[in-house]
């Protein structure tokens, strides 16, 4: 009974290493991009003129910005996981 206690908790801190491993190379991986691309714009059509049966629209511009630090403490956060992950297992 005890040796078998031991090999399923054994089995279960694998299982969560590997998931936290995982988990810290995603959120590098996402920290790194959010650090190169710092945002994105989008448009949206915005009706300006309705007489009638003349309709005038207009493309109005959306931005969304992030700070880099944001992507580098994310990154940090993720090579934390990952390497608390790894020391676990040993």
């Amino acid at each position: 009974m005890n040796y078998t206690a031991g090999l399923m908790k054994f089995v279960k801190q694998f299982k969560s290493s590997i998931i936290m491993r995982n988990l810290g190379i995603i959120l590098v991986i996402i920290g790194l991009i959010l650090t190169l691309v710092t945002g994105f714009k989008f448009f949206t059509k915005e009706k300006v003129v309705d007489v009638g049966s003349i309709e005038v629209s207009a493309d109005k511009p959306h931005s969304i910005v992030w700070s880099p630090y944001l992507g580098i403490g994310i990154m940090v956060i993720g090579g934390i996981i990952f390497v608390a992950s790894r020391s676990r297992r040993l």
